[in-house]
């Protein structure tokens, strides 16, 4: 038998009060979190003190929606002096792989991928209306998660309320920014160090209008008008001594007189026996969530505007449970809700937003962030721990997974063979004035930052 290990175990009761949300920039005020990382003085140039190191090589070329044209792409390997290793494209900004030592000695790649550029073009995410893809390791923008109907209203200076529309891609709704993400797109690239920490760089420009189409387009039966506003972000991963991969995400409204609505995430799928393991087999991994409530959706997967009461259902893990014990117990109350649909079968698993409780003492971690959620896996010991300033995290079961897509170590991969942690504003914001706001005003800039620390 298998002891759960004792980084389980909060200390003190933690409150149900929703997080308080210091970054975005509302009410004309700037978020000014940064990331920082404790250990060894790192050295010059590309190897670092302390066995950091960052290296650069060409993954391909692909083309970039924004300019029509074959662009390099490059892949970055971040690697610290305890076994650990990070894979970043500069497409999508995704994460390729993270390899991690287990309690023996033995480093695996805890993510799913995908070996090649073509299959990350054509199966990730593409511009399709149909569901999109699996979006492995992708940097999500402008909108993590879904906006009902893919339509929303926003003031604007001057002007007042105006209506924007976007590409319709996931059944009725607009998922992970629409048919054309921020996981889409070549991004800029530039080498990062600090005192003990390596890392890279990437910088996207949105333009105003971005994911605008004509009347009869795909997901645009009456033409979309796209996000407004032009939106810089700049994404920096960090790796460092104490196994911590750092995602620091910052945007900036850079137009004068146009708001805007931004929700930015990471969406990898974590399997900490690896990538590799037998089918189904994050399913006896352990789960824990720093969350007395969650958002019930409707049945298109959009919130239906409440925060339930995990207690009593299978959607409690305020104590360690495997992600399996209760995902098909579809007969215990979900609290969604008399009019909400069944939670498990709408989602066909674990599909939903979390709200975070507020930040203790007990919970506070690396840089100051506050716990998010906690994963651990009793055939290797590697369990992994979630650092957040957001006020959600979805997590999502590989429900969708069908076995028709081959991962990076050549293996089909299947329902239950990974989850995530989507760090996030809640789903559907726009269009929920009780949920924390996702607008950012003319001008302004927010900075949000999210901590994936591993350990054996």
């Amino acid at each position: 038998m298998h002891r759960v290990p004792q980084l389980w175990h909060l200390r003190g009761r933690v409150g149900i009060a929703l997080a308080a949300v210091a970054t975005l920039a509302v009410a004309g005020t700037v978020a000014t979190q940064a990331v920082g990382s404790s250990g060894q003085q790192a050295g010059n140039g590309w190897g670092h003190g302390g066995g950091l190191t960052v290296t650069k090589a060409l993954f391909g070329q692909t083309v970039e929606p924004y300019t029509g044209q074959d662009t390099n792409v490059y892949r970055y390997t971040l690697t610290n002096g305890r076994g650990m290793s990070v894979q970043i494209l500069t497409y999508g900004g995704i994460v390729q792989s993270i390899n991690v030592p287990d309690r023996r000695g033995r480093i695996d790649d805890v993510v799913l991928g995908f070996s090649t550029l073509q299959d990350y073009v054509t199966e990730d995410s593409p511009p399709v209306t149909a569901n999109g893809g699996p979006y492995f390791g992708e940097l999500i923008g402008r909108y993590g998660n879904r906006i009902a109907k893919g339509k929303f209203t926003l003031n604007q200076p001057g002007v007042g309320p105006v209506t924007y529309t976007l590409p319709v891609n996931n059944g009725v709704n607009s998922l992970h920014g629409g048919l054309v993400g921020f996981g889409n797109h070549v991004w800029a690239d530039q080498q990062v160090q600090g005192p003990g920490y390596v890392g890279v760089q990437l910088t996207l420009v949105s333009p105003n209008g971005d994911q605008s189409f004509p009347a009869g387009a795909p997901g645009c039966p009456n033409g979309c008008t796209g996000y407004p506003a032009e939106l810089k972000t700049v994404v920096t991963y960090t790796l460092n001594n104490q196994n911590q991969l750092g995602i620091q995400y910052q945007a900036t409204d850079e137009s004068p007189n146009l708001n805007t609505v931004v929700n930015l995430t990471n969406h990898s799928y974590f399997n900490l026996q690896g990538e590799d393991a037998p089918p189904g087999s994050a399913y006896g991994q352990y789960l824990q969530i720093n969350a007395n409530k969650y958002t019930p959706t409707d049945s298109t997967q959009i919130p239906t505007g409440i925060e339930a009461p995990v207690i009593g259902t299978p959607f409690d893990f305020t104590r360690p449970h495997t992600i399996g014990s209760r995902i098909a117990d579809v007969t215990a109350r979900d609290n969604g809700g008399a009019t909400s649909p069944n939670q498990l079968l709408i989602a066909q698993g674990y599909d939903h937003n979390w709200v975070l409780n507020q930040q203790t003492t007990n919970t506070t971690g690396p840089d100051g962030l506050n716990l998010a959620a906690r994963a651990f896996d009793p055939v290797s010991g590697r369990a992994l721990s979630v650092w957040t300033d957001q006020p959600g995290v979805q997590v999502y079961t590989s429900n969708f997974l069908n076995g028709t897509l081959v991962g990076i170590s050549g293996h089909a991969y299947r329902q239950g063979a990974a989850y995530t942690f989507e760090t996030q504003h809640f789903p559907d914001s726009p269009n929920q004035p009780a949920f924390p706001s996702t607008e950012l005003d003319a001008g302004k800039t927010l900075i949000s930052t999210t901590v994936f620390q591993f350990s054996n």
